[in-house]
């Protein structure tokens, strides 16, 4: 089994979308991907109805903070996806995807809800794929050996 893919989500003030993208690909997949999040301007905190919304997919965010791409301090990705909507400053040539995921901070809490789900199932697909990709390499090389 190989090492799992280093993915950042990103999003405008990783308040929102990539603080819940982040939550549930560690929850989901962490035997494919080591997940992180941060923000292009990050805001000053996850708002009430991101933490409503995960606490009902039975993931606490209550002790996370909106983290800046400063932050990370040059860690070095295998992908980043983008939610922001904005292009991201030169992240050591990483894969980058384009997720369009409109962003929550001002709808109501219904339409947040169904924010998260299509996050949701992004990250979901994002896992499937990096399994089908773990498969194809582990049978690439052949049996393993003792």
């Amino acid at each position: 089994m190989s090492e799992p893919k280093l993915v950042l989500f990103v999003c405008i003030g990783n308040a929102c979308r990539s603080q819940m993208a982040e939550a549930f690909a560690r929850a989901y997949g962490s035997d494919v991907l080591t997940p992180a999040s941060a923000g292009l301007w990050p805001a000053q905190a996850i708002p009430p109805d991101t933490l409503r919304a995960m606490e009902e997919k039975n993931l606490d965010l209550s002790g996370h903070v909106p983290k800046s791409l400063l932050d990370l301090d040059g860690a070095m990705f295998d992908l980043i996806v983008n939610m922001s909507g904005s292009p991201l400053p030169p992240m050591g040539g990483a894969a980058v995807r384009e997720w369009q995921v409109p962003d929550p901070i001002v709808m109501d809490y219904k339409d947040h809800c169904g924010v998260r789900d299509q996050i949701e199932r992004l990250v979901m697909n994002l896992i499937l794929e990096l399994r089908r990709l773990e498969k194809q390499e582990s049978a690439a090389k052949g049996p393993a050996t003792k």
